[in-house]
């Protein structure tokens, strides 16, 4: 057996595992929310005082903590930060009472061009309600606010606020208005509390996708290609390839039928499913042959979604009820014009697989169809080791307009994904207003190792495209009837889940989901033609393997293992050749000593076939 160098594998136990501790979001706790809108506005009432030709416009808090958008000459730097929130120290020492005043918006309009704050006076333009609502910090600042805040500046802990970052914003997010400064906080109770959100942060940039997917070699993006638009690399194409190729093994044997569609469509087809009326706003520009096409709106356009073009092929012939559930599944790329300021990494880009189907099933089967799909998801979570999630009805809101089809096909749609999670006794809480424009859905919103929420796996119910459609199929008694469509997607979208699952990972992807899972190392280079035959035999058997041919020392090769996160190690020396065995080293259970050949090989298959570890 080879003597491995004394090199220690990265523990699992230490900055992959935070100390657990609960940080409330904003919208969890109203004396958080409180905080937060105070530190805004002591924030801006600090920036005026450093810098009283800037002007100030919106100050809302946010999940961890709060922003005001400034427009001020000139950029701030990192020591204005530092000298903002030291004036922002003296404002809360001075305990400044928050005082709340109700005026007409005639008097609101009067003081806002007495101070010639013009932002302002187009903030109070869009305020519909009466009165008008100020807040006043003491006699020195006031501002436009509903609320809600604390009883004086003198209840917010110094220690436990930070300015965080400057950053560029458009107002009103309109990329043709003026370039503002948006400057980011965050406040929390007590400085124990800012301690772990900040360890949570440089955690996070540990863990952040971006990086070690640059690192790890898995994608990359172009400036010539264009923003939003990932490139896979080979060992990311495997990666990609693994999680396809698991989930379409799973529909395969729970009866779904794989369809391709095209990637662009005449615009008449999201007419029809109103995505066009609905949703124009983030789909690609339409691409007409001439003005006069143009001016009509006829011509080709970058599809945002798939369900319109597997309802074409369910409309392609007369179907009966005999033939339903029908379960249409691609994995289809889809495009949705983001603005580049949302953008970000593989969690918001512009070109995107979707894991989509379409199920179109009788009203009778609508509940066990529901059924199964959830089970679906909540097998592919489990195979992946997401565990920490919870479910969101996600229904219509209805005072919005956004929504189409009738009341009573929301109240079917809503009422079968109510009872589908009641009967699971799934954790579960209502999303009012973030159904889709077509149907309610029922979201799963995983919550990763920091605490973050992601929403994953959808499944919605819809009575309205059916009907838009007008589809069809020959019930038992020969009549004609509406099939009712579900869509569910268990992973979202390849591009978020792979992001998401390279953060919850840190870049460690379990033995079957690796792009490679095990690397042979030799002591010598005389050894190699042994380790190329062991990787060779490894890969007859599917498994990904490789031999280090880099002719580095063994310590280097190993550390070079490590920093790539390969699952196995297989080190040889004299003694592993001789004996036809491996010295095996594991980043699940570290130095396993020497195992013959035949056993590793079969270890390791028995292991990526029931997704453990080696």
């Amino acid at each position: 057996m080879v003597q491995q160098p004394s090199i220690k594998p990265e523990s699992k136990d230490s900055p992959e595992q935070p100390v657990k501790m609960y940080l409330p979001r904003t919208n969890e706790s109203e004396t958080l929310k409180k905080i937060r809108h105070t530190a805004s506005h002591v924030m801006a009432m600090a920036v005026q005082k450093l810098f009283p030709k800037a002007q100030v416009t919106i100050g809302p808090w946010i999940e961890n903590g709060f922003y005001y958008d400034f427009d001020n000459p000139d950029p701030f730097t990192e020591k204005d930060l530092k000298a903002i929130q030291k004036e922002m120290v003296k404002i809360v020492n001075r305990k400044l009472p928050v005082m709340r005043e109700e005026v007409t918006r005639e008097e609101a309009q009067r003081r806002i061009k007495e101070i010639n704050e013009p932002y302002k006076l187009e903030i109070l333009e869009s305020i519909k309600e009466e009165p008008i609502t100020i807040y006043h910090l003491g006699d020195q600042w006031w501002d436009l606010c509903a609320g809600p805040h604390l009883e004086n500046t003198g209840e917010l802990n110094p220690k436990a606020i930070e300015l965080e970052s400057v950053a560029g914003a458009y107002w009103r997010g309109d990329a043709t208005k003026a370039q503002l400064q948006r400057i980011y906080g965050t406040a929390w109770e007590t400085p124990e509390q800012l301690a772990e959100y900040k360890r949570r942060k440089e955690e996070a940039l540990r863990r952040d996708h971006r990086k070690l997917g640059k690192e790890l070699g898995l994608f990359i993006f172009s400036d010539d290609v264009g923003p939003g638009l990932p490139l896979w690399t080979p060992k990311g194409t495997v990666l990609r390839s693994l999680l396809e190729d698991f989930l379409k093994q799973e529909q395969l044997k729970r009866g779904y039928l794989p369809v391709v569609t095209p990637h662009i469509a005449k615009v008449d087809l999201f007419k029809i499913s109103g995505h066009w009326q609905k949703y124009k706003q983030d789909m690609f520009p339409l691409m007409a042959e001439d003005e006069e096409s143009a001016a009509k709106e006829e011509g080709f356009t970058l599809k945002p979604m798939n369900c319109p073009f597997h309802i074409q092929i369910y409309k392609s012939e007369l179907r009966s009820y005999r033939e339903l559930p029908m379960r249409l599944a691609e994995f289809g790329t889809v495009y949705r014009y983001e603005q580049s300021g949302e953008l970000g990494g593989l969690t918001r880009v512009r070109g995107f697989t979707v894991d989509d189907s379409h199920l179109f099933v009788t009203p009778e089967q609508l509940d066990s169809e529901f059924l199964n799909v959830v089970d679906l998801i909540l097998s592919v979570f489990n195979k992946l080791q997401l565990k920490n999630f919870k479910a969101r009805l996600s229904f219509r809101d209805p005072a919005s307009d956004k929504y189409i089809g009738s009341d009573e096909a929301w109240e079917k749609a809503q009422g079968a994904i109510r009872r589908a999670v009641e009967k699971l006794g799934m954790e579960h809480f209502e999303g009012i207003g973030e159904a889709a424009f077509y149907g309610p859905k029922l979201d799963f919103i995983f919550r990763d190792a920091l605490e973050r929420e992601w929403q994953l796996g959808t499944v919605q119910v819809d009575y309205n495209l059916p009907e838009r459609f007008e589809l069809e199929y020959v019930a038992e008694d020969g009549k004609r009837q509406r099939p009712v469509m579900i869509h569910r997607a268990p992973f979202g979208s390849l591009e978020r889940l792979i992001g998401i699952l390279i953060e919850e990972y840190a870049g460690d992807f379990p033995l079957w989901l690796s792009p490679i899972q095990a690397r042979l190392l030799t002591v010598s280079d005389e050894f190699l033609p042994f380790a190329k035959s062991v990787a060779e035999k490894m890969r007859s058997l599917n498994i990904r393997a490789e031999a280090d041919t880099s002719g580095e020392r063994l310590g280097k090769q190993i550390r070079n293992a490590e920093t790539d996160k390969i699952p196995l190690m297989g080190i040889i020396g004299a003694k592993e050749v001789e004996t036809n065995s491996l010295s095996i080293r594991t980043r699940a259970s570290g130095e396993l000593g020497s195992i013959p050949v035949a056993e590793v090989l079969e270890r390791l298959k028995n292991a990526i076939s029931n997704y453990n570890n080696f």
